[in-house]
């Protein structure tokens, strides 16, 4: 299969570690096995997700990992058989077109839990101090009480939930342009897959964000990554990369770029709206950071499809950053004959978004409280990014940093002297604080990258961020 073969060597030393250890004792932390066994973050995490498919280890988020309950004797086969029949799905050559390949490791980092000792500045979500969770909870315990809540609903989505999309997106959009997905990541994967066709290229940012490539490649798609600039995607490079691929989808973060934190301008859009128009190609905008905009940003541009009247763009939008991880609810909107295919790739993955999580978020953003509620998150954000700009430019100059950031939830650190950025996110973690490699944003077999990307938004305070990068700013000073 295609593990990595250090993991499975790792794997291997810690399941002989098990031995000794009761059912339910605590393994070492993760800093402790990157120590132990001179190895990265990611490879450690691999070798522990290994030995919980099998069945040996439990994690638990915010506690550890710890050695599973022994199964009851008799129930447990030999079942090596799969992975030689697994094998025969797949190809190892990066190079390949066409298969659909599950490579998540990357993506997989973003949900990783760690334990006390550990400040987590790698996370993607919001930390429940961070989110309206009494507005969430008001509203899941008012909308649970209500018929419509258990009631099948349309496949499109709530049709109530649909009309407040189109207005939160672009204002001459109707309900028949939305539907409504099961968060972003969902949204993004069946796009790609009613788009195109196995071994098809489609067009991607260089650095982008990790579930791009995950779900390009699950889909049997060739990522083409092209560079960015200080406002994001180049029209002459997009232009070349259609013309000599013949792409017909390009998918651009155009609001707080994960991870650079660049913003198209409204002229860019344009541009490249333009060009991918000219090549009769479709547009997927991932506007994730819409509602994670900080109180000192100016008024962002407005989305790439609120001025296209020809469909080349295709808008996706979730409840899920600026909410919680569980409230999984997206919108992807569209004009024109692709919404049909559109609706149907999404009946397919998924047959419905249940009623209860739409007519919640629903509930939520109607709310009183939901403009205070993001009010509120704008200025924690601000504070939390100034509290580590503050710090990192004191510690190592402003050199670090190459955007600071007016939206989304990170930072793209760069590294000093050059540091290989999955090196130092493996020494971070060993002094105790996590953060994730720049190599992550990248496809597969791209080179050393000098890079790090911090996030502020999974810490529970200000106290515990800080103490976060006063560890990093060590290691990095080291």
């Amino acid at each position: 299969m295609n593990h990595d073969s250090s993991a499975t060597r790792i794997a291997a030393a810690i399941e002989r570690d098990l031995v000794g250890l009761a059912a339910g004792a605590r393994l070492p932390s993760q800093r402790e096995l990157v120590a132990r066994h001179s190895a990265s973050a990611s490879t450690i995490a691999q070798a522990v997700a290994l030995l919980t498919q099998r069945g040996l280890v439990e994690s638990r988020p915010g506690a550890g990992s710890f050695r599973a309950t022994p199964r009851p004797a008799g129930t447990r086969g030999d079942n090596r058989w799969q992975d030689a029949a697994l094998e025969l799905t797949e190809h190892l050559d990066h190079g390949v077109g066409g298969e659909r390949r599950y490579v998540t490791g990357a993506l997989g980092q973003t949900l990783g839990a760690y334990g006390a000792d550990v400040v987590d500045l790698n996370g993607g979500y919001l930390h429940p101090s961070l989110g309206p969770t009494t507005l969430l909870s008001a509203s899941l315990t008012r909308v649970s009480r209500r018929a419509e809540a258990w009631e099948r609903p349309p496949a499109a989505g709530v049709p109530e939930l649909r009309d407040w999309f189109a207005r939160d997106i672009a204002p001459d959009l109707g309900r028949s342009d939305i539907l409504v997905a099961p968060g972003g990541q969902a949204a993004l994967a069946t796009t790609l897959r009613a788009l195109t066709q196995p071994g098809d290229t489609v067009v991607v940012e260089s650095p982008t964000y990790p579930g791009t490539l995950a779900a390009a490649l699950a889909a049997g798609l060739r990522p083409r990554g092209l560079p960015l600039d200080g406002e994001g995607l180049v029209p002459s490079y997009l232009d070349e990369a259609l013309t000599r691929t013949h792409a017909r989808v390009v998918v651009v973060q155009p609001l707080h770029h994960n991870p650079t934190g660049v913003t198209m301008g409204a002229e860019r859009r344009r541009e490249i709206r333009a060009v991918a128009r000219a090549h009769d190609a479709f547009v997927i905008e991932d506007d994730f950071a819409r509602h994670l905009t900080h109180t000192d940003a100016s008024t962002p541009p407005a989305p790439m499809i609120a001025d296209d009247g020809d469909g080349t763009v295709i808008h996706l939008r979730s409840l899920t950053k600026p909410t919680s991880p569980n409230l999984r609810i997206a919108a992807i909107a569209a004009r024109g004959p692709v919404m049909r295919r559109l609706r149907e790739a999404a009946v397919t993955d998924a047959l419905l978004v249940p009623a209860l999580l739409q007519h919640t978020a629903l509930d939520v953003v109607t709310a009183a409280g939901w403009r205070r509620a993001q009010r509120d998150l704008a200025e924690n954000l601000r504070r939390r990014r100034d509290a580590c700009v503050t710090h990192l430019v004191r510690g190592l100059g402003a050199d670090v940093l190459d955007v600071v950031n007016r939206g989304g939830y990170h930072l793209w650190l760069t590294c000093p002297d050059e540091r290989d950025g999955a090196e130092v996110a493996s020494a971070a973690l060993a002094a105790g604080v996590a953060v994730t490699p720049g190599a992550n944003y990248y496809q597969a077999g791209h080179g050393g990258v000098p890079r790090v990307r911090l996030s502020y938004v999974a810490a529970p305070d200000e106290a515990e961020l800080e103490r976060g990068v006063a560890r990093l700013v060590e290691v990095l000073r080291d």
